[in-house]
């Protein structure tokens, strides 16, 4: 049964770090792209940070580059979201997903399928 689980998430205090894990089971993992994602509450989902299939590509929103990195271990059938520095503004529920390519997707919702349940990120003091 293919299953995606996400895990990490943590309430924590402005400048903060957090690491959370993306775990794929049922998937060959080099053959998806894979894509953190988050909702806060009362907004749409947005895009946060995706890898490519061999972990050569990547991208980030503008809100989180230079804070946030993003990372996968095929071996282990697993992807991570290193959150240094956090801030308020991102507390939410981290996503994880994957779509079937070998090449960097657009990194928005609608590229991507077979979602985790999510994890809770909260920043405060």
């Amino acid at each position: 049964q293919s299953q995606v689980v996400e895990s990490g998430g943590s309430s924590v205090q402005p400048g903060g770090s957090l690491r959370l894990s993306c775990a794929v089971t049922g998937f060959t993992p080099a053959y998806y792209a894979i894509g953190w994602f988050r909702q806060a509450p009362g907004k749409e989902r947005e895009g946060v940070s995706c890898i490519s299939s061999g972990g050569d590509s990547s991208s980030y929103a503008d809100s989180v580059k230079g804070r946030f990195t993003i990372s996968r271990d095929n071996a282990k059938n697993t992807a991570y979201l290193q959150m240094n520095s956090l801030k308020p503004e991102d507390t939410g529920v981290y996503y994880c997903a994957l779509r079937r390519t070998f090449a960097l997707p657009q990194c928005v919702v609608m590229n991507f399928g077979s979602w985790g349940q999510g994890t809770q990120v909260t920043v405060s003091s």
